[in-house]
């Protein structure tokens, strides 16, 4: 069939509906940029179906007369409303669901011809999307899909008296019903408030007299205080106390003024600046011990039957310059460990997205700090490479793109969640790239396939990894399955018999290799793109990084959407 996908942004659900999609149909995609512009797009493409798995906009009448529509929706049968999962966590709902319906002229209201539930885990908004929403509703489209195909499947009428149908039409979930009164409320009020806004569009708050939008909030189990105090500092979060304990908020977006420019998430420290008191305290905490308590932490490192497991987890995914440096020194720690085999890769979410745009953007020197940040990425890929005495195995629970999924290709093994996609390119940044992609993505795929794949710029779904060899396994299930899967097959590698051959020819394939051409000569010959990028006239990164971070969308879909 002929499918079009309709989306607001070519957003993380987005591209793994299309990944799916495009092993069975012929896919074509539209941004929901204009009523003209997509009837336009419709009439060129002529699709059989017209699927939109992320939409903010209404499509025109005259588009869902004329063709078959369907919307996904992240809410159970007979939820409406576009708050839809706000409304689950801040109500605290342990069954959620998505479901595939058919356009019709009310909002959310028309046939159903999918719906899968799934439990709803404590976490953020923007995790949940990225997981069990995806699941569900990759699971949803497909099946939807398939009845359509068939033409004998009839949709459900929507029907509230039905006792499957769960939903119920809910408002827009407002600022006002989100704000936090700091004086009364407890933690785990205010963790459902602001995980239900995470990572958009954020609950507007105060903090020294400057209106912030806060995004994401984590437990702190030691650290008390008067409540909306903030009480300590982390490695760019603030921990701010409650009625009955506290909680760490690791990103702050400034309210933009009338007329001001654009603002953008940050660091919670670099956001308040100056306006944060000098006498609160950075309270760190170990990779070791934040492993063993309910507390922030981007860093977490254990060890079980002879497996040393280095997690990381950064906000979308991105990794500043001090981010890169502190992993790479507890990398270096678990290095010393006495293991033989090391996993590195958070328990959920993006493995790793690459340099941080919008640390960057903000920086004094933007050039500057977009140097320092990709030569922080290159230390810490750099010790990857050259650690010939433990097997290093990259899993991938997410999502991973540009350096970012360089970074798991420097692992022995990359092993996947069946869920993941990668973007392994930089040219839709105007970037070159680094992390010393130009030795290890031709190892894998070759010279031809690694040119495709940094050129055509379109997102590899984990089963056509596999099959490229970008990736060594793909892991069917949830992120749980996930993670049992790989401590098992990691504990089963730790203890082979014939683990010391394998590390004594990975020592001897990294010396041949040297031999050949040295790891610097990589480096040099990428940074010197790299240079030419961040620092010459001319070049394209510094307004794409712009438009980026601020949301700027473009005038009409890009090219190599089109196909």
């Amino acid at each position: 069939m002929r499918i079009l996908l309709v989306a607001s942004a070519f957003n993380s659900l987005t591209q793994r509906v299309h990944a799916e999609l495009r092993e069975r149909h012929e896919i074509g995609v539209e941004l929901a940029l204009g009523d003209d512009l997509l009837r336009a797009r419709v009439a060129r493409f002529r699709p059989d179906l017209i699927l939109a798995p992320m939409l903010t906009t209404a499509i025109p009448e005259d588009v869902w007369t004329g063709y078959p529509v369907f919307i996904v929706h992240p809410g159970p049968m007979g939820d409406r409303g576009p708050s839809s999962l706000d409304w689950a966590i801040t109500e605290g709902a342990s069954r959620w669901g998505v479901t595939v319906l058919q356009a019709v002229a009310e909002m959310d209201a028309g046939p159903i011809w999918a719906s899968v539930e799934f439990d709803v885990p404590a976490c953020g908004k923007s995790e949940l999307y990225r997981n069990e929403v995806s699941d569900a509703a990759v699971s949803a489209v497909l099946t939807a899909v398939q009845r359509f195909e068939s033409g004998a499947y009839v949709p459900q009428p929507l029907d509230y008296s039905r006792p499957d149908v769960t939903g119920r039409l809910r408002p827009f979930l407002t600022q006002q019903v989100r704000r936090i009164d700091w004086a009364t409320a407890d933690t785990a009020t205010v963790l459902r408030t602001l995980r239900a806004a995470d990572s958009q569009p954020g609950v507007l708050d105060e903090l020294f007299g400057r209106e912030y939008f806060i995004h994401g909030g984590h437990n702190e189990d030691r650290l008390r205080g008067e409540p909306g105090a903030v009480i300590a500092t982390r490695d760019g979060a603030i921990c701010r106390a409650t009625v009955d304990g506290a909680v760490w908020l690791p990103q702050l977006r400034p309210r933009r003024r009338p007329g001001g420019p654009a603002t953008f998430k940050q660091p919670a420290t670099d956001a308040l600046g100056a306006d944060l008191p000098a006498g609160i305290a950075e309270v760190p905490v170990s990779p070791a011990e934040a492993a063993v308590r309910d507390t922030w932490s981007e860093l977490r490192y254990r060890e079980d039957a002879g497996v040393g497991y280095l997690e990381f987890a950064y906000p979308g995914g991105a990794m500043d310059t001090r981010q890169c440096r502190r992993l790479l020194t507890a990398y270096r720690e678990a290095c010393d460990r006495p293991v033989d085999v090391l996993v590195l890769g958070p328990e959920r979410d993006f493995f790793s997205n690459g340099i941080h745009l919008n640390v960057i953007e903000a920086a004094e020197d933007p050039g500057a700090e977009s140097w320092r940040n990709i030569n922080a990425m290159n230390d810490l890929v750099e010790a990857i490479l050259t650690t010939t005495d433990k097997l290093v195995i990259a899993a991938l629970a997410g999502n991973a793109a540009a350096g970012g999924a360089m970074l798991a290709l420097a692992a022995d093994h990359v092993w996947c969640r069946e869920s993941v996609v990668l973007n392994p390119h930089y040219r839709l940044m105007g970037l070159h790239g680094s992390e010393y992609w130009t030795y290890t993505l031709p190892q894998r795929v070759g010279a031809e396939v690694a040119e495709e794949l940094t050129t055509r710029t379109l997102p590899v779904g984990a089963r056509a990894a596999a099959g490229l060899g970008l990736v060594d396994k793909v892991i069917a299930g949830s992120t749980a399955q996930f993670r049992d899967r790989v401590r098992r097959e990691a504990e089963s590698l730790a203890a082979a018999p014939e683990l010391q051959n394998m590390l004594l020819a990975k020592k001897q394939r990294r010396a041949a290799d040297e031999a050949v051409r040295p790891l610097a000569d990589y480096r040099a010959e990428e940074l010197a793109h790299m240079h030419r990028n961040f620092f010459a006239a001319g070049e394209s990164y510094p307004r794409l990084r712009h438009e980026f971070v601020t949301g700027v969308k473009p005038l009409a879909t890009p090219a190599y959407l089109l196909g």
